[in-house]
């Protein structure tokens, strides 16, 4: 079974599906070890922690697939990546979409966007016409050929163009073949709740980004709405940044990390990394001293 089949099957049982977003294999190795059965890469956190600049486009393809590929593959369970605006035209997305299915991704966001795109809570974002980005999700659905990858048809519309427009646009994504339908950036509990009403029998996926532009609800709260999946794509980037930025103070102001609690311990660390398991293989294929002595 692929990847994109399973992120299917866990799709398709009762409840909402809560996505953490991680920017980097130790973060995906804690969501897969905390029991989430879904992880999601954060394009906002890899361009951070990568390039250190905001998401406002400079990130490239090459560069997204290279952090994508290795979180991909440091976790058994799915993945669903932000892959921006495909990079191109239809014969891009072509390309970006075989090439995370190679890897072992199981689902992929496509958004609406210009290029160079902003994070959906940016001021200043535009749209390329609902029809061009209508032939790009069928591209998609083309290029995924019998993988499962599930395509989730993003529209960043609300803030240019109005809720109606980017209503349409979903409707419009989602008969070219999105498996799920992705309305960026609504701006109230109302405007959430004309999303569900519009959608009854698609999939919905919010984002729930803190101190955005979009009401910070739970996932409870979003199921009774109406919507089947919500991501936090930078709740572990602003913890992280934010438990970072204390450590290193208290290192500059006492000149040593002793007395400083709140890190995990040389020895969790390595049961998070499964050290013991390399260990073991280590001593598998280990050379002795025997066998040198006899050379």
């Amino acid at each position: 079974m692929t990847q994109g089949h399973k992120l299917r099957d866990v799709l398709s049982k009762p409840g909402i599906l809560v996505l953490p977003g991680v920017y980097d294999c130790i973060g995906a190795r804690l969501v897969e070890q905390l029991g989430f059965p879904v992880v999601f890469t954060s394009g906002f956190g890899i361009s951070g922690s990568t390039l250190g600049l905001p998401d406002y486009g400079f990130l490239t393809a090459t560069e997204m697939l290279w952090s994508v590929g290795r979180i991909a593959k440091s976790v058994n369970i799915p993945l669903v990546a932000d892959i921006d605006t495909g990079y191109g035209n239809p014969l891009n997305v072509i390309r970006i979409v075989r090439d995370v299915i190679d890897m072992g991704v199981a689902g992929v966001i496509l958004e609406d966007q210009e290029w160079p795109k902003k994070c959906g809570h940016f001021e200043g974002k535009r749209v390329i016409p609902m029809e061009a980005h209508v032939e790009k999700i069928r591209a998609a659905v083309y290029a995924r050929g019998d993988s499962g990858l599930v395509i989730i048809g993003r529209t960043d519309a609300r803030a240019p163009l109005g809720l109606n427009e980017a209503i349409c646009r979903g409707r419009a994504y989602f008969e070219a073949g999105a498996d799920v339908v992705f309305i960026e950036a609504p701006q109230s509990i109302d405007e959430l709740k004309e999303i569900a009403r519009a959608f009854l029998d698609v999939p919905l996926f919010a984002n729930m980004i803190e101190g955005g532009r979009t009401p910070n609800l739970s996932a409870n709260e979003l199921e009774e709405l109406g919507f089947k999946i919500v991501v936090f794509p930078l709740s572990g980037l602003f913890a992280a940044t934010r438990a970072m930025e204390v450590c290193f103070q208290y290192l500059k102001n006492h000149g040593t990390t002793a007395g400083f609690d709140n890190t995990l311990s040389f020895n969790e660390f390595e049961k998070l990394m499964d050290v013991s398991k390399y260990r073991d293989i280590e001593k598998r294929f280990a050379i002795s001293t025997q066998d040198l002595d006899s050379d």
